[in-house]
């Protein structure tokens, strides 16, 4: 979380453009990933996102780590299509098919599109600070209990992940010796109901300080979102590339 902000603050082009056009720019490659039917036109927008890491200073390892973090289970989910997707004999073991060429590029393209569209999700967490993200969010008509929901959950998240590690961290701390299944899964069920009521407790405990403190149905940032030269200039240039990318799909 502290390393995103601290990321989102650093000196490239995208990080100084306003979140608005960021998010626009992130659906609407997205849904033209989603109506690409060549790995021409997924190249073309996986060059256009490397370009976007470089502009944005972001270190490409650190990006497709990111990236690669999410793909196992999209090949999980795309597995069944190598087999069961008719066509050409790719691979065949004695006279029985197993995979077909035709399998092997639905996997392929679909594989392709997840990556991509991960990938242009993750530049904007990367490169805009999140309460610049609900703020863009909010000015885009968002159901204000969404921004509102995915503002509490991705704060407290990670206090959660803290109070449980601080829980497994306890108990190794103060075992001498190992414990049997049976121990390990009460001692699970019991932390987790303790998880459970804790956070039970937080979430009322914030949303009385939420109401003391003014809170009325939406929460207000101190952001001020403002178009400058650069994202004016930044949206034509958005909208030249989508209109070539789906001209040149439906052409």
């Amino acid at each position: 979380m502290i390393l995103n902000e601290e990321l989102a603050h650093t000196r490239g082009f995208i990080q100084y453009l306003d979140p608005r056009v960021k998010l626009f720019s992130c659906v609407l490659f997205i849904v033209i990933v989603g109506l690409a039917r060549s790995f021409w036109i997924l190249a073309a927008i996986m060059v256009l996102i490397t370009v976007i890491v470089c502009l944005s200073r972001i270190s490409p390892g650190f990006f497709i780590k990111r990236v690669l973090l999410f793909l196992p289970f999209t090949a999980i989910v795309t597995l069944p299509a190598l087999f069961i997707t008719p066509g050409e004999p790719w691979w065949h073991i004695g006279s029985r098919v197993i995979i077909t060429l035709q399998g092997v590029q639905t996997t392929g393209f679909l594989l392709l599109r997840v990556m991509e569209s991960i990938s242009l999700g993750i530049i904007i967490i990367l490169t805009t600070p999140w309460n610049g993200v609900l703020a863009g969010l909010r000015w885009f008509r968002l159901p204000t209990i969404i921004i509102d929901i995915l503002g509490m959950t991705y704060r407290y998240i990670f206090l959660l992940l803290h109070t449980a590690n601080s829980m497994f961290f306890a108990r190794r701390s103060r075992a001498l010796g190992t414990f049997s299944g049976a121990e390990n899964r009460r001692w699970l069920a019991h932390n987790l109901g303790c998880t459970m009521v804790k956070s039970q407790y937080l979430s009322e405990e914030i949303y009385l300080a939420m109401i003391a403190r003014g809170y009325h149905g939406e929460i207000y940032t101190i952001n001020r979102l403002q178009f400058r030269n650069r994202d004016y200039f930044s949206t034509g240039i958005t909208i030249l590339i989508a209109f070539v990318l789906i001209w040149s799909i439906y052409r």
